[in-house]
């Protein structure tokens, strides 16, 4: 007797969307011919029991040391997040120090974004080829030999050296920014994932918090170059200091993957030969998906602008609230811990919504709310009311990053989450570069308020793209597969929160 008839036919009815009564027959592997049932219907996928031959249920498990894992991973992130704006949020004591122009201290923030694109596809290469644990390991050892060079600059001849030290910490970012969504695939379960993609993201917001908040603190704007030098030798040591244990931290604790995979979908993955995957065949169907593309657009747009706010930040508040570098850095602080509580609220809600698309959107808009009410009140002249309307601003900014990386890996499944997340970051890191350029310039001519229309008129794009995603929910779908094919002849279900007990190829076709 065969599977076909040993259960029954209502669970290949709902596994594959159809409500008519009809039988198929399989002539090979992966092979499915429709028995005549009129021209209204041609396509039909493969049922949820000839999937579960080729995809039996494995064994799971959660281990308490993802946990150690995430925590080391995000105190990295946090160390080069810091580095990144240790020069911008006190842009006007660097001109000083070093004799240099407004641009100048700009790229210094802008070589992350720089480096990030022609890097980006071979780390993700090296992603998929070597592991995560080689990636975060070569990746703080940049950011540790980068933080050293800086400890040499702390002289008003050596913009050059500090240039590079800050070329290489940038280096390591490329090891950073695609890892959070790869690490909650590889380490958490099903209704963990984007709860810990998000505190994966939450850890580079902290040190971004951190990059506002210390070195205004660090470096007072004093008239004396030898005191001025001594206190930036002191932020550079620290966060020298800071690097190295890190990265001893890293080569010592972090680890690949676990023994036993967190969910069905890592068990299809872990399945897969490495014979079978093309890395240039993935990035090729990537680009031909359609809705993903559009989120590239829209995650880069968003994304860019708020690299831009940040890099600027010292610049614009000192325009409006002059000799207040420490209140700029607590403004930038204001923004990202909103933006991490909006990050963990976010991951949280997708874990039991589910609503990838309309959370996406709703933040987007509001995201574009809150840049229109900080640019209409920055100049105001109340301080209070910059601190409230940057929170807002930061609260929805921010908290979209890890709703861009979840959302992609949903549209994307099953490609790499690591090469989807690359790609995301290389938008980002584009417009970044475009929007900061052309901001700043705008700023020097006109004013704040029409650099903050410049980037609400991007931020307006980027929600209608957004509304244009079609969302195909790939994971999901794999999912409920899952769910079916474990389901009981009394319709029970065993086991409904694993994802993807069942293979979605890229070759099987999709209902939209």
């Amino acid at each position: 007797m065969s599977s076909q008839d040993n259960f029954p036919e209502w669970i290949d009815n709902l596994a594959t969307g159809n409500t008519y009564s009809g039988r198929t027959q399989r002539t090979g592997l992966q092979e499915y011919n429709q028995l005549p049932l009129g021209d209204s219907c041609d396509i039909m996928e493969p049922s949820t029991m000839d999937t579960a031959q080729l995809f039996p249920l494995m064994e799971t498990k959660l281990y308490k040391r993802r946990w150690a894992m995430l925590f080391i991973f995000s105190v990295y992130s946090m160390s080069n997040a810091f580095m990144w704006l240790q020069y911008s949020i006190i842009s006007n004591i660097f001109t000083k120090f070093y004799n240099i122009s407004t641009l100048a201290i700009d790229w210094l923030s802008m070589i992350y974004f720089l480096t990030y694109i022609p890097l980006i596809l071979p780390v993700m290469w090296l992603l998929d080829n070597r592991g995560i644990r080689d990636v975060v390991v070569v990746g703080s050892a940049f950011n540790c030999i980068g933080a050293w060079i800086k400890t040499s600059t702390a002289q008003p001849e050596m913009f050059a050296m500090t240039f590079l030290g800050q070329f290489v910490c940038s280096v390591g970012t490329v090891f950073i920014l695609g890892i959070p969504s790869r690490l909650a695939s590889l380490w958490f379960g099903q209704q963990e994932v984007s709860t810990a993609c998000s505190i994966g993201v939450l850890g580079n917001q902290m040190g971004i918090a951190i990059g506002f908040l210390v070195p205004p603190i660090l470096v007072p704007n004093v008239d004396d170059m030898n005191e001025l030098a001594h206190h930036i030798r002191i932020m550079f040591y620290i966060s020298a200091g800071v690097a190295t244990l890190i990265f001893v931290l890293v080569v010592i604790v972090f680890q690949e993957k676990p023994e036993i995979p967190p969910t069905q979908a890592q068990v299809q993955a872990r399945s897969i030969s490495p014979d079978e995957y093309s890395y240039m065949a993935s990035i090729l169907r990537l680009l031909r998906n359609k809705p993903f593309m559009l989120l590239v657009v829209s995650y880069g747009l968003n994304v860019g602008c708020f690299y831009a706010v940040s890099t600027l930040l010292n610049r614009m508040i000192i325009e409006h609230y002059p000799n207040e570098e420490v209140n700029a850095g607590r403004i930038g602080l204001t923004i990202v811990i909103a933006g991490m509580v909006g990050s963990l609220i976010c991951g949280i809600w997708l874990d039991k919504t589910k609503t990838y698309k309309q959370t996406t959107l709703v933040v987007y808009l509001l995201s574009l709310t809150g840049m229109l009410v900080y640019a209409f009140t920055l100049n105001l002249g109340h301080l209070w009311v910059v601190f409230i309307t940057a929170g807002v601003l930061g609260f929805f900014m921010t908290g979209y990053l890890p709703l861009g990386f979840e959302f992609a890996v949903e549209l994307t499944y099953p490609e790499s989450e690591g090469t989807s997340s690359g790609l995301l970051n290389c938008s980002a890191q584009i417009f970044g570069i475009i929007f900061t350029i052309c901001q700043g310039k705008i700023i020097d001519k006109w004013g704040t308020l029409p650099g903050n229309i410049f980037l609400c008129i991007f931020l307006l794009i980027g929600a209608v793209l957004t509304g244009f995603i079609k969302s195909d929910l790939r994971r999901q779908k794999a999912n409920l597969q899952s769910m079916v094919h474990t389901a009981s002849p009394t319709g029970s279900i065993s086991s409904a929160q694993d994802y993807g007990a069942t293979a979605y190829s890229s070759h099987w076709p999709h209902q939209s």
